[in-house]
């Protein structure tokens, strides 16, 4: 039997790939080819930058960008979707990098795909649509900003620091740049090394607005190298680069070396899964005419990614939104266009690490620092602080602490927040209203209380509406109540168990309840928790508010007659 037919047997035929991934014709070809060719030369610099930004160095970038991309291309569930290293993954992968050192990658990147794998068998695609708005957007600017100041001490013609606070790195290598421009004391390097990020950055603002197809962060870089090159600057270069791929390996294992890395790998996935379905997701509102992507899918491509990416010494993979989004504009028909970008950069490492290997660090903290401004839509920024308190809170909340603090701890605390307000704003939605009976008023109505509950029955609100229920009918005298509950939306077990506390208590007061308008959808639980067991008796429990406020009135008209029984 071979791995296909498990795979059949397992009902996962939506999840594997298929003839019509691809579109052969020769036009579509075509326009895959120059798209591919596009994204991989806009792709090149960011790979490089991004391994070097993580720790783990250009080399493990280019690898992923080479393997990553391929394997992504072929499985995931876009189109459009470009893969590769990103900057939100180097930010999540230098702190390990700092802790754990370089042999930790390969196990963390393949601990990761293996989870993203899960999910995408799991079905869990979806999840990440749970996620709200302001959190990602928040997550989003925190991670622009931690990608610019790990590019500070670079700029300056300092060391990077690899792992660490970036906020307090980024801090000190300003400082002692100031302290040594106040004593007229700059040397060279770090001369060369501001001039280089400024003229990678005035290349990267500039050539667009000449030419939207000029690979401005690609020119930007030859250009930033050959000017280093000629004048012989005292700059940090990248260093020697292998010419081929790796041998695939697998990583040594150990029980103390899951144990210590399952976190980290958690975390690494979590952020691979959102990144790479918000990726997809832009790409298919992106395209022309629209187009849709299979989330499941994407998880299941974007897991294998990774494995791949760690046999071959890479790291982990995500869909790239900057890429992608480069990939649809470029005009991409297929997945072909994604498995040629990788083939580009596949061809520098065989052809062309000796050039590659001379550029300047500093030219590529131009290059991020340029892309971190990028990911910031001021236009989000002011609609998001504009919407609601509770929704610019959040996002506020979501940004700094993924900047002072832990990217994962960010979305944790992001979703608390968001979670806390909607509950919040669900509660006060939440209300219960006394209403008149309807119909001609009788003598004794005075002694019924119609009460309409709204909304939601859950733990936010049920102890206020238990309450106000409670209240109003032992102030007023009432001798029965009618709870309406038709207008309920949603019942939880906290508010169902309050609903049968109610009933309960104003049954012990001597206080007739009557229940009007079950839904059937919380019939079930509402049976389960004893709503309907604290009645007085079955009959209580009525389709029709008409014959309820009848049977109220009777009660009513018989209070004097002795205990009622029916």
């Amino acid at each position: 039997m071979t791995v296909r037919d498990v795979l059949v047997r397992l009902d996962v035929r939506d999840l594997l790939p298929r003839r019509d991934d691809y579109d052969l014709r020769p036009r579509s070809i075509g326009a895959d080819l120059l798209a591919g060719l596009t994204v991989g030369v806009v792709a090149l610099p960011l790979a490089l930058a991004f391994g070097v930004s993580s720790g783990v160095g250009p080399a493990a970038g280019l690898v992923t960008a080479v393997i990553a991309g391929v394997v992504a291309a072929v499985f995931g569930g876009s189109r459009f979707q470009v893969s590769g290293p990103t900057g939100a993954m180097a930010v999540v992968l230098a702190p390990v990098v700092a802790a754990y050192g370089l042999p930790s990658v390969v196990l963390v990147t393949m601990l990761g795909g293996l989870i993203v794998l899960a999910a995408g068998l799991l079905r869990l695609g979806r999840v990440v649509t749970f996620i709200p708005w302001p959190v990602v957007e928040g997550f989003t600017l925190g991670i622009a900003a931690i990608i610019f100041l790990q590019q500070v001490p670079a700029a300056i013609g300092q060391d990077a620091a690899v792992g660490g606070n970036t906020l307090v790195t980024a801090a000190h290598a300003i400082a002692d740049a100031a302290g040594a421009l106040d004593a007229l004391a700059l040397d060279a390097t770090t001369l060369w090394s501001l001039a280089t990020v400024a003229l990678v950055a005035a290349l990267m603002l500039v050539l667009p607005r000449l030419h939207a197809a000029i690979p401005a962060s690609l020119v930007a870089v030859v250009a930033a190298t050959v000017l280093a090159e000629v004048t012989s600057a005292p700059v940090a270069r990248i260093g020697a680069l292998p010419d081929t791929l790796p041998v695939p390996a697998l990583p040594g294992v150990s029980a103390t070396g899951l144990g210590d890395l399952l976190g980290a790998a958690v975390a690494i996935a979590a952020l691979a899964a959102i990144e790479s379905l918000l990726s997809a997701r832009v790409a298919a509102s992106m395209a022309p005419g629209g187009s849709v992507y299979h989330p499941d899918r994407e998880l299941v491509g974007q897991g294998l990614a990774s494995l791949a990416s760690g046999l071959f010494g890479g790291m982990p993979a995500t869909g790239a939104i900057a890429r992608t989004a480069v990939n649809v504009r470029s005009g991409a028909r297929t997945r072909l266009a994604a498995v040629i970008h990788a083939l580009v950069i596949l061809a520098v490492i065989y052809l062309a690490t000796g050039p590659v290997s001379r550029i300047p660090l500093a030219a590529l903290a131009g290059v991020l620092m340029v892309t971190a401004f990028r990911m910031i839509g001021a236009g989000t920024i002011r609609a998001v602080l504009r919407s609601t308190r509770s929704d610019a809170a959040t996002f506020v909340v979501t940004a700094v602490i993924t900047v002072a603090f832990d990217l994962v701890e960010a979305v944790q605390i992001g979703l608390v927040v968001a979670a806390f307000f909607a509950l919040r704003r669900l509660a006060r939605a939440s209300s219960v209203h006394r209403e008149p009976l309807p119909g001609v008023a009788h003598e004794g109505d005075e002694h019924i209380a119609l009460f309409r509950l709204d909304g939601a029955m859950f733990f936010g609100a049920s102890d206020r509406i238990l309450t106000e229920v409670t209240d109003a009918s032992v102030r007023e005298n009432v001798l029965v109540v009618i709870l309406r509950l038709s207008q309920l939306g949603m019942v939880d077990a906290t508010g169902a168990r309050a609903l049968a506390e109610l009933v309960a208590a104003l049954e012990q007061r001597g206080i007739t309840v009557l229940v009007k308008g079950v839904q059937p959808r919380h019939r079930k639980l509402m049976t389960t928790v004893g709503v309907l067991d604290e009645l007085r008796h079955e009959s209580h429990l009525f389709l029709r508010l008409d014959d309820a406020v009848a049977h109220a009135r009777s009660h009513v008209r018989r209070a004097d007659e002795g205990p009622d029984v029916s």
